[in-house]
């Protein structure tokens, strides 16, 4: 049985996860009391039925979340595998996201503003960030690009258990916080400034054809293709479930979009592997 604990900061999108894993065959519960778990794990593990099977924990859950390493603990006594998903956010697009839905924090009748719940959110949660298998930032994910994340995490594809996902974005709009490997693609050739292929991406076989036309783009590619190889290789020894490679430019559109498309076709052949592109509509 596939076993997956998730939680995480209160409006990270822990039910978007829950929605993506749902498609894809896993039997999802949501906010389960942590001293539960492994009572749920132990009659789905007798009964069969359910291969796949992913639960939800969180503060909602009141004093019994900080059981939750003693419960894992139980789990690992029981010989039930299980990973751990961390979903996490910056504090202010949490914060605006409340504002949005106009719902309330869990903590805030313990704290006096969204800001106060979300800091001893963060301590209380700071041991699970740390220990998780699987780690997903969603400050600058849509919906959709956070279920394209979980599908990719969770495809049955390979049978490898790590997960390799390449990204774009723009150095302007910030660097992803959940990235392993951060790669500067700045100094390559810059399609934005050839007036037919600056309203095009790195999607477009001109714009990729135009960037991997250098001599400087091609001794990089092999270069770096060589170091990933190699990085992929010591964290499958070190029984890593994942690695995020994100590659920057300027924007998001053109460079950086063209190397973490290479990249994912590079990996796919061997790994379970995904990618996506965090500016690429901005």
């Amino acid at each position: 049985m596939e076993f997956v604990v998730i939680t995480g900061m209160s409006g990270a999108g822990k039910s978007c996860v829950m929605n993506a894993l749902e498609d894809i065959g896993f039997f999802c519960v949501d906010n389960l009391p942590a001293q539960l778990i492994p009572v749920f794990a132990q009659l789905l593990t007798k009964s069969q039925e359910h291969p796949r099977v992913a639960v939800v924990t969180d503060v909602r859950a009141g004093q019994s979340f900080s059981e939750l390493f003693d419960v894992f603990d139980t789990l690992k006594e029981l010989q039930i595998p299980f990973k751990l998903m961390f979903l996490d956010a910056d504090d202010d697009v949490l914060i605006k996201r409340y504002k949005e839905t106009r719902r309330r924090h869990p903590l805030q009748g313990e704290a006096a503003s969204v800001q106060q719940a979300l800091t001893m959110e963060r301590k209380m949660l700071s041991q699970a960030r740390a220990k998780a298998d699987y780690l997903l930032e969603t400050s600058n994910l849509s919906a959709m690009q956070c279920r394209v994340r979980v599908l990719g995490m969770f495809s049955d594809k390979k049978e490898q258990t790590l997960h390799l996902h390449c990204m774009s974005f723009g150095f302007k709009h910030g660097i992803p916080n959940d990235a392993d490997f951060v790669f500067d693609v700045r100094f390559l050739p810059n399609p934005f400034y050839v007036p037919e292929l600056k309203h095009q991406t790195g999607l477009d076989e001109p714009v990729r054809d135009y960037v991997m036309n250098s001599d400087a783009s091609k001794a990089f590619l092999q270069k770096l293709e060589n170091f990933c190889d190699y990085a992929v290789e010591l964290a499958q020894k070190e029984g890593r479930s994942q690695l995020i490679f994100a590659f920057g430019c300027t924007g998001g559109h053109h460079r950086s979009v063209t190397f973490a498309q290479l990249f994912y076709q590079h990996f796919q052949e061997k790994y379970r592997a995904s990618v996506s592109h965090r500016d690429i509509m901005k």
